[in-house]
């Protein structure tokens, strides 16, 4: 109970104030910086209207389409994720492809922010705790906005601030279509995109998910649809 109101405190200071680090930037400062001299974790915050919408776009195509309509979860894609990993899980599978996901935004964040990589089911059952009070405390607006300055891009890169600038020396403002496209590609696979020796484990074409990301960024909406009959 005590861990529980200490997230809940946690998130409700984000309304306002941004967050300084994530549990998963700490772990990856950890493993990248304690026994050297020097550090190559990158991160500087980026307010959301200084944020391509081109980039957001191309976020949401490539992680979670419907994040501005759902309530943190999207329950057929976790049972599709269940028994996809189940039959990879299963004894007698060959297969070494990565286990499918089935995350949304707002518990990728959830993750991201105060968890560990561990796979349990008690973790599982903590980030759906975390997700719903996210989504009860913060609006979609600034969920979007903490996710895209503390999400990977790429070893010890955090955030579209860092991003930005370590691959095309600009900035989040100045993103074009195909750029944010090829960032949001990015975002499975993040140390294999920047990196090859990270590709070993990552089973995906970049350039495939880039010209799909690019197809689909003009039907994805920067904002809640309201449903006929309500109100702004």
């Amino acid at each position: 109970m005590a861990m529980q109101i200490y997230f809940a405190i946690q998130v409700g200071l984000w309304s306002t104030l941004n967050p300084s680090s994530t549990a998963f930037q700490r772990a990856e400062h950890w493993r990248l910086c304690t026994w050297h001299w020097s550090c190559p974790i990158q991160s500087h915050w980026v307010s959301y209207d200084k944020i391509s919408a081109n980039l957001k776009r191309a976020v949401l195509v490539s992680e979670d389409d419907i994040f501005f309509q759902h309530k943190g979860v999207r329950v057929e894609d976790m049972q599709k994720a269940w028994e996809k990993n189940q039959q990879h899980s299963h004894p007698g599978s060959k297969s070494k492809l990565a286990l499918r996901g089935g995350s949304t935004i707002t518990q990728q964040l959830a993750k991201n922010l105060f968890l560990s990589s561990e796979q349990n089911y008690f973790r599982k059952g903590q980030e759906l705790i975390i997700t719903g009070l996210l989504e009860l405390m913060l609006s979609k607006q600034r969920l979007f906005e903490i996710y895209l300055n503390s999400v990977e891009w790429g070893e010890g890169i955090f955030g579209i601030g860092a991003a930005t600038q370590h691959y095309f020396a600009s900035s989040p403002i100045a993103l074009d279509r195909e750029r944010a496209a090829a960032l949001a590609s990015a975002l499975p696979a993040p140390k294999c995109f920047d990196k090859a020796q990270y590709c070993r484990r990552a089973n995906i074409n970049f350039p495939i998910r880039q010209d799909f990301i690019l197809e689909n960024m003009d039907r994805v909406p920067l904002t809640p649809i309201l449903k006929s009959g309500s109100h702004p």
